[in-house]
């Protein structure tokens, strides 16, 4: 795109193109030996243990008599392109324009056993996959009285429960 050798100048060049002139000038260096060497370990490491983040894999390193700095490995990770594997948060986040039913529970007192039922549903992470628990509490006794599992999260196993 930019022709350095063109009667227009460089600076006119970026201008009309609306390019920064730092991008113009820059040239990007070269990685170092020694990063490249520490790259590669960081991601043996990341290979064996995918769960662990910048913090353990700088400790792993300096185990290993290996002197380098969170950020150092944080910015070889994003360099790579990698991350720790691990849950991420609002599992639990509804859908848009899903429906916010109302509580119709508010300033009842519970009293005695069967006035109130709750149901929730949780998953149960696996070596594989997740596996879905729904259970029925009665909220007097705290005492489940139904709950069954399931491999997909289909409306069939809550009704089984609620029956």
């Amino acid at each position: 795109m930019i022709d350095r050798e063109h009667d227009l100048p460089v600076q006119g060049q970026a201008r009309l193109l609306r390019l920064s002139r730092s991008s113009v000038y820059y040239l990007p260096r070269p990685v170092s030996a020694s990063d490249l060497a520490m790259m590669r370990r960081i991601d043996e490491l990341h290979l064996d243990f995918p769960f662990a983040g910048s913090r353990m894999l700088r400790d792993f390193l300096r185990v290993e008599g290996v002197e380098i700095g969170r950020d150092r490995v944080i910015t070889m990770m994003r360099r790579m392109g990698i991350g720790a594997l691990y849950r991420r948060p609002n599992t639990s986040k509804p859908a848009p324009g899903h429906k916010i039913h109302p509580y119709l529970l508010r300033g009842l007192a519970v009293e005695r056993p069967n006035q109130v039922w709750a149901m929730d549903i949780s998953y149960i992470p696996m070596a594989r996959g997740f596996v879905y628990l729904a259970a029925v509490l009665d909220w007097w006794s705290r005492r489940v009285l139904s709950w069954r599992v399931s491999i997909t999260m289909e409306v069939d196993f809550c009704l089984e429960a609620v029956e």
